[in-house]
């Protein structure tokens, strides 16, 4: 199984960015896909998921500025980030699930490398 993050890089306050995310050696459209972020001197947390049915969750922190979307064809999850601030600098990962929580990293059963970005000026 492999997850590979794609996105990262440098973006001005307020601008925005997408992330992918590839999978493979998975089932892809089976399983919950979810984003989590860890941010310098913290722990992960939980960003955002997508069901197998398209249904979304998000953390408060960016309900309303990113999106959560999957192409099952091509075995991708993206996460569109805009309107983006300094605090969320992070590195994110995708990860991905067949239990039926989706904020816990616990719940995930395969983990990406991580892709990093920095919002600042």
């Amino acid at each position: 199984v492999q997850l590979q993050a794609f996105g990262g890089g440098l973006v001005q306050p307020g601008g925005f960015l997408r992330l992918s995310c590839a999978a493979s050696g998975i089932t892809f459209s089976r399983y919950i896909m979810g984003w989590f972020r860890q941010r310098p001197g913290k722990e992960r947390e939980f960003v955002a998921a997508i069901r197998w049915s398209s249904s979304t969750d998000y953390a408060d922190t960016v309900k309303g500025r990113f999106t959560i979307s999957r192409d099952n064809a091509k075995n991708t999850v993206y996460l569109q980030m805009n309107s983006l601030k300094p605090e969320d600098t992070a590195v994110y990962y995708c990860a991905a699930s067949l239990r039926y929580g989706v904020v816990l990293t616990s719940q995930y059963d395969y983990w990406g490398q991580g892709t990093k970005f920095t919002v600042s000026s």
